[in-house]
């Protein structure tokens, strides 16, 4: 097979040239495409274990793709009145993903429910999603199964970062109250979040 040596030079510039052209555009498609790409708001924190769960620490990462509707919001409200947790839990595993959360080190899993609120300081965010069943608690018919929902909240703190504070339902069962606001019944303690960094996404989006 020849070697490139033996190319005419008139050709072999010809060659690079196009190679070089060809290159060019990949690359500028490849960053237009990110550029137009909506980027995930990105929250983590180290969550530190409260009551029994007393002196544990671990870090988690929740990426917000977007923020769940007023409509979402009645239809979780009227799938609890209709089937109360379990209506709940069929309810999420039908909505589209909005977000994921992992624990640091783990693939994690997606967050079906997720809202925003105005607060004096900055912003108050809550999610919910079904929670993976693991194996041991399958195969041991643990009483946990039946806190088959993962919730949080966090409060973000615009102005002063290092009075962002959050909280994490690792285990839990949701309720509504007449209210329309979320009521949480816990498997175990609740996880409190601190040194939380927040990375904000796409304005408008999430």
């Amino acid at each position: 097979m020849p070697s490139i040596k033996f190319i005419p030079s008139k050709v072999r510039t010809r060659v690079i040239v196009s190679v070089l052209i060809a290159l060019a555009l990949i690359l500028s498609a490849t960053h237009g495409f990110s550029q137009g790409r909506e980027k995930s708001e990105t929250i983590e924190a180290s969550s530190m274990g409260t009551g029994t769960q007393l002196g544990q620490m671990f870090g988690i990462t929740v990426n917000i793709y977007d923020y769940s509707t007023p409509e979402e919001r009645q239809v979780l409200m009227q799938a609890f009145q209709k089937g109360k947790n379990q209506g709940l839990v069929n309810a999420l595993s039908k909505m589209r993903t909005v977000g994921h959360i992992s624990i640091t080190g783990t693939l994690g899993y997606d967050l079906s429910y997720i809202r925003m609120f105005p607060t004096p300081t900055g912003r108050k965010i809550r999610f919910v999603t079904n929670r993976p069943i693991t194996f041991a608690e399958a195969w041991t018919d643990s009483n946990s199964q039946s806190y088959n929902l993962t919730g949080g909240e966090f409060d973000i703190n615009d102005s002063d970062k290092s009075k962002s504070t959050g909280v994490l339902y690792p285990l839990a069962q949701l309720a509504i109250d007449k209210q329309g606001q979320l009521q949480i019944d816990l498997n175990q303690n609740a996880w409190t979040l601190v040194d939380i960094l927040d990375w904000k996404g796409t304005p408008g989006v999430n």
